[in-house]
């Protein structure tokens, strides 16, 4: 068993759903980086069952690079999986397991790689960054990124190692995620003026927003919206009081994200009945890859053995924050999406080792 293989083995034992705690995995991660001689930082989140890791190698100096992963993973529910999905099994030369591809196969890439990362005589730093809640909404890479940036250099480069399959993605849209709720007055529905129904508000700004989404398209090069979930009333006797919608769009740079936002806000403050109170609030921000032909993290990742030529990624990733930060950022790690968030997820140990060649690949550039 390769090492890879083996510390996959372990990182996928750790059921680090994202409505888990993942601080099991930090520490046993953390120790392991301490002993490679890392200078290793935690950041938690508000009540501390959640923590960002930051790993750093070789010199403080500018110049340096970041390996950015996440160390949460996606439910289980609902999923008919052939084995155990927190226990990796292998058939065929394909890994199973949670996480496998999504993106434990990287992050045991870059623990495998931090040894020689220690060995070798670096002239820039590398740094490991995993962050926390990333699949529900990229929550822990901001804190990540301060903190990176109040202790170490600003480093010039990132490769987010999201399942790619060693291609290199240089840009992908935005994700933005609203609760938009509507509060009306409940009455007897025999005399519904009696009363101001919340839910008949509620579905006009969703037909506002389908249209909205109808104008825009559909397809990784154009704004998108989405209505998640709606919920609202109580019985069918009563004018419902209340109503909640959940709801996103998916821009393609920060201007679509600015003039969307800026037309929904201006539909709701126009044609909601005085009789009805809404509030809105923005839970979840990603902010678009956007592309640069002449990408300095780019180029180094084509040089290192990422596949060309670049592509649009249809999934979201933490490399727009890293971007939004004035840090030279590209998408490439092994696997496929297509794998992530299926039951029986699974990685091929070929991209295990094609990720440890471009690691390896990574060490000896920083060391000239």
């Amino acid at each position: 068993m390769s090492k890879t293989v083996a510390l996959l083995e372990e990182l996928v034992g750790f059921d680090t759903t994202s409505s888990r705690s993942n601080l099991a995995l930090v520490e046993r991660v953390a120790d392991r980086l301490d002993s490679t001689g890392a200078r290793i930082r935690l950041s938690h989140d508000e009540d501390r069952s959640k923590a960002n890791i930051l790993a750093s190698f070789g010199p403080r100096g500018p110049g340096g690079i970041v390996l950015s992963g996440h160390t949460d993973v996606v439910p289980v529910d609902d999923q008919s999986w052939s084995s155990d999905p927190f226990r990796l099994t292998e058939h065929n030369g394909k890994l199973y397991g949670r996480g496998a591809a999504d993106m434990k196969g990287f992050v045991a890439a870059c623990l495998a790689a931090a040894s020689g990362f220690r060995g070798a005589d670096l002239a820039r730093p590398i740094h490991i960054a995993l962050s926390y809640d990333e699949e529900v909404g990229c929550l822990g890479v901001p804190r990540l990124i301060d903190d990176l940036l109040a202790h170490e250099a600003k480093p010039e480069l990132a490769i987010v190692g999201e399942p790619t399959g060693m291609r290199l993605g240089d840009r992908h849209r935005g994700f933005l995620g609203f609760r938009t709720r509507f509060e009306g007055k409940a009455a007897h529905s025999s005399d519904p003026s009696a009363g101001a129904s919340a839910i008949y508000p509620a579905a006009d700004f969703i037909g506002f927003l389908k249209s909205i989404g109808h104008r825009a398209g559909a397809g990784i090069d154009q704004t998108t919206v989405n209505i998640g979930r709606i919920e609202g009333g109580s019985a069918i006797n009563i004018v419902p009081s209340a109503c909640e919608v959940l709801w996103e769009f998916r821009p393609v740079t920060p201007q679509d994200a600015d003039e969307t936002e800026s037309l929904i806000a201006s539909y709701l403050a126009r044609a909601i009945p005085p009789d009805i109170r809404q509030t809105t609030r923005r839970h979840v921000h990603v902010p678009p890859l956007s592309p640069a032909g002449d990408e300095p993290a780019l180029v180094l990742a084509a040089g290192l053995g990422g596949i060309c030529p670049p592509f649009a990624m249809p999934f979201g990733t933490e490399a727009g924050f890293f971007q939004a930060a004035g840090i030279s950022t590209v998408v490439c790690g092994p696997g496929s999406i297509a794998q992530a968030h299926q039951p029986d997820e699974w990685i091929e140990r070929s991209q295990l080792d094609a990720a440890d060649a471009f690691l390896a690949r990574l060490a000896g550039w920083a060391s000239r």
